[in-house]
């Protein structure tokens, strides 16, 4: 089996698919897309993805979009190391898990990701030029408009993380009714894939807000230290390796609801 894997090192999405193929030991090529050139939207990759994101694989010719799409699809073609339960009832707990994560932190963690890391690239365009980048967009044209070369409102940014919040809370319900260590219970599945990357980014944001829940951070541990973590996040990935205004102290802007939960 031939894998292509056409993602960017920085995307949380691609993320879970670089883990699911490390973990299963699938040798795959990586065409590596810089989203802020945009590549992902010249008309050669938007005829495999329309969607005009990552990731896209290709498997011999055959053509899958969507992470979590890709990492079933995966475990369907390569099924020797699984992450999806065998069990049914199992099966669509995982799937609903999947679609909240999606819901959920996955949506909020793009606010603080593109304020602080992406936003300083946008204001250097011009206002037409930003215009006509945000109306190439398939599917996140609205999302840019909103954002604007202003960035997103601390109202906005205050929404987001209390969406994370809220996820983590979340997760530390399921990792205590499965009795854990994973968010299923004693195995991982895709579910704990899915929402891996988002609180990566927050912790490489120095946002991450799970400290006093020690089932998440033990969970937060455990899938750092699995084999197929390191090789899924190679130098680069990181956003405070990509862009060196990270690695200062973060913002004022983003320090009063980190205050305000460490008081609470």
């Amino acid at each position: 089996m031939a894998f292509t894997l056409y993602n960017a090192p920085q995307s949380t999405c691609s993320q879970r698919v670089r883990f699911v193929l490390n973990a299963k030991g699938l040798a795959f090529a990586e065409v590596q897309l810089n989203l802020l050139a945009g590549d992902q939207l010249k008309p050669d990759y938007l005829k495999l993805n329309p969607h005009g994101v990552v990731p896209t694989l290709d498997h011999d010719g055959a053509i899958v979009i969507d992470s979590n799409v890709i990492n079933e699809y995966l475990d369907e073609v390569a099924p020797a190391t699984r992450f999806t339960p065998q069990d049914p009832v199992a099966r669509a707990r995982m799937r609903a898990l999947m679609h909240f994560i999606d819901e959920m932190p996955a949506a909020a963690t793009r606010v603080p990701t593109f304020n602080l890391a992406f936003l300083p690239s946008f204001r250097k365009m011009s206002a037409p030029e930003f215009e006509a980048m945000a109306e190439s967009k398939p599917i996140r044209r609205e999302f840019m408009k909103t954002m604007g070369q202003g960035g997103f409102s601390q109202t906005e940014m205050d929404n987001a993380l209390t969406r994370l919040r809220r996820t983590y809370e979340r997760m530390d319900r399921e990792i205590a009714a499965s009795g854990g260590p994973w968010l299923l219970g004693k195995t991982i599945t895709l579910a704990d894939v899915a929402v891996m990357p988002s609180l990566v980014r927050m912790d490489d944001l120095r946002l991450a807000d799970w400290q006093d829940l020690p089932r998440v951070g033990a969970w937060y541990d455990l899938i750092r230290a699995q084999p197929a973590f390191k090789p899924t996040y190679y130098h680069g990935s990181l956003l405070s390796e990509r862009f060196p205004h990270l690695r200062d102290e973060l913002p004022a802007s983003t320090l009063p609801l980190r205050a305000s939960r460490a008081s609470s």
